[in-house]
C-alpha cells in the first residue's frame, strides 16, 4: 500500500519532471535565438535535427539525475526546501553532462549557451511544476478525494503513533475511519469517538466501515490475536499492514517498509503490485489488448452478425463482476443465451446442456470466443490480461464463507485469462482448485508467468470440456 503511493507519486513526478525538461530547453532555445541576435542567421544555419536529440537526450538524463539524487522520494517532495536543493544538484550534474556529451562527441552545431539557459529554465519551471502538483493534491484531499480508507486495530501507544504518521501530512491520501480495541487491557489513547469496537467485532466493522486496508498496530497482542486478524482480512479480501509495537516482535514473510521514518511490515506482498512491476503489467495489457482489438475488429463484426441474426436481444451482455480490491465493474460477453431477467443470470450457474444458451452461444462458448469483448474491459484498466476470473457478487458473498482465502483473488485485477483456466480449472470444476491455482499465480507473478499463460491460452484455456 505505502509503497504503491509512492511509486504512483513517482512515476507521476518523473513524467511531469520529463515534459517540463523538454519545455524548458525549447524555451532555452526560444531565447537564444529569438531574444538574441542575430536570429536570420542563426535560424538559417541551425541544425534542428541536433538540437531535437540533444533536446530529448538532456530531457532524458535530467530526470535520471532527478532520480539518482532522490527527488522522487515521497520525503523529499513534501518538503518544499529539501526539494529545492535536489532540484539545483540535479540541474548542476546535469548541465555538466551535457556540456561533457558536446566536447566528448564535438557536436559544434549545438550553441554551448543553450544548456545555460536551459537549466535556468528548467529550475523555474520544475519548481513551479511540482507547487502546482502539491496544491492540486491538497484541493483533492480538502474536498475529500484520493483518500484511502484505513482501519487501525489498536488503540494504545502503537496506534496513536501510527495515526500520526498517517494523517501528519494530508498528501500521504491515507484516513483512519476508525480504530478496534485489542483487549480490555489496552489503554485508549487515540480519539475515543473513532473507537468502533473491540476485536470481536472486528469483521462486523469491516462490513461497515469497507476500510481499503487495515492495519494492526496492538501494543499487547500476541501470535493468536495476529492470527485471528489475519483471518478476517483473508475472508474480507483485505491487505494487511503490521507495525510492530515496542513490545512485540513480528515475524513473517512479509516486505518492510518505510513510512515517515515508522517500520511497518507488509504481510503477503503482492508482486504485480509492486514498483515498475505495475507499469509493466499494466503497459502490457494496453499493447496486448490495443493489438488484438485492432488485428481481430473483423472477427468481432462477424460474431456480433451472427448473434443478432440468430436471436432476438442486444448483441452485448453486461453483468456486474468483483475484481481488484473488491470493487464491482460491469464485464462485456457476446450474448450466448436467450434474453432473461437480471436476477436470473446473476444468480443461477451455467450448467452442461443448459437450455438458455442458443446454437451460435454455444460455439462461442466452447471456443471462448463470447469472452474477447472483455478486451475493452483491459483497455479501460477494469481488467488485466492475465489474473484471477471476475464472480459475479451474489457468489462472491457466498464463497467468501465457504472458502477462506476467496477474497484473496482480488487483490490483483481480474484477468481475461489465467492459471487456473490453462490448468483445466473452469466450469463446474473445484472451487477450491481454482483458488489455489489464483493464489500460485498471485504469489508467484513475474513477467515470463503472464507471457507463459497467454501463449497456452489458446491451446489449453479456450478450447475445453469444461467450457459451457
Amino acid at each position: 500500500m505505502f509503497r504503491e503511493r509512492s511509486d504512483e507519486l513517482r512515476y507521476t513526478l518523473s513524467v511531469i519532471d520529463l515534459a517540463l525538461s523538454f519545455l524548458a530547453f525549447l524555451v532555452g532555445f526560444f531565447f537564444r535565438f529569438e531574444v538574441l541576435g542575430p536570429v536570420a542567421g542563426d535560424r538559417s544555419s541551425l541544425d534542428l535535427a541536433s538540437y531535437a536529440v540533444f533536446g530529448f537526450l538532456l530531457s532524458i538524463t535530467q530526470v535520471i539525475a532527478f532520480s539518482m539524487l532522490g527527488l522522487y522520494r515521497l520525503q523529499k517532495f513534501l518538503s518544499f526546501l529539501g526539494e529545492i536543493g535536489v532540484l539545483i544538484g540535479g540541474t548542476v550534474l546535469n548541465f555538466a553532462f551535457s556540456f561533457a556529451i558536446l566536447y566528448y562527441f564535438r557536436i559544434y552545431e549545438v550553441s554551448r549557451l543553450l544548456p545555460i539557459f536551459y537549466g535556468v529554465a528548467l529550475l523555474l519551471m520544475v519548481t513551479a511544476g511540482h507547487s502546482v502538483f502539491r496544491r492540486f493534491l491538497l484541493r483533492r484531499r480538502k474536498k475529500g478525494l484520493g483518500f484511502h480508507q484505513l482501519l487501525v486495530v489498536g488503540t494504545s501507544t502503537t496506534a496513536a503513533r501510527t495515526a500520526h504518521a498517517l494523517e501528519g501530512n494530508p498528501l500521504f491520501g491515507y484516513r483512519v475511519v476508525g480504530f478496534v480495541a485489542e483487549d480490555s487491557r489496552s489503554k485508549v489513547l487515540v480519539d475515543k469517538s473513532k473507537v468502533l469496537g473491540s476485536l470481536d467485532d472486528l469483521e462486523a466493522i469491516v462490513e461497515r466501515v469497507l476500510p481499503g486496508d487495515l492495519i494492526y498496530a496492538g501494543d499487547h497482542g500476541n501470535q493468536d490475536t495476529l492470527g485471528r486478524v489475519l483471518q478476517v482480512c483473508d475472508r474480507q479480501g483485505l491487505q494487511l499492514h503490521v507495525v510492530p509495537g515496542f513490545g512485540n516482535l513480528v515475524a513473517a514473510n512479509g516486505v518492510l517498509e518505510n513510512l515517515n521514518g515508522l517500520p511497518v511490515i507488509s504481510i503477503r506482498d503482492i508482486p504485480a503490485r509492486s514498483g515498475f512491476n505495475r507499469v509493466l503489467k499494466r503497459s502490457f495489457d494496453i499493447v496486448f489488448s490495443g493489438a488484438f482489438l485492432l488485428v481481430f475488429s473483423p472477427l468481432y463484426l462477424i460474431i456480433a452478425l451472427a448473434v443478432k441474426l440468430t436471436s432476438r436481444g442486444p448483441v452485448f451482455f453486461s453483468q456486474e463482476r468483483v475484481g481488484l480490491d473488491n470493487k464491482v465493474f460491469k464485464i462485456h460477453k457476446f450474448r450466448t443465451m436467450t434474453v432473461q431477467p437480471e436476477h436470473a443470470s446473476d444468480t443461477v450457474w451455467t450448467k452442461k446442456d443448459d437450455p438458455r444458451i442458443t446454437p451460435i452461444g454455444k460455439f462461442l462458448r466452447q471456443s471462448s470466443l463470447d469472452e474477447i469483448p472483455q478486451f475493452f474491459n483491459i483497455l479501460a484498466g477494469e481488467m488485466s490480461v492475465v489474473g484471477p476470473r471476475p464472480e459475479r457478487p451474489y457468489y462472491v458473498e457466498q464463497f467468501k464463507d465457504q472458502y477462506q482465502y476467496f477474497k484473496r483473488r482480488h487483490a490483483v485485477k481480474a484477468g481475461l485469462t489465467g492459471w487456473a483456466q490453462i490448468n483445466g480449472l473452469r466450469g463446474d470444476t473445484s472451487i477450491q482448485d481454482r483458488i489455489d491455482a489464483d493464489l500460485y499465480y498471485i504469489e508467484n507473478w513475474t513477467p515470463f508467468l503472464d507471457l507463459k499463460i497467454v501463449l497456452l491460452t489458446p491451446f489449453k484455456g479456450m478450447i475445453h470440456k469444461n467450457a459451457y
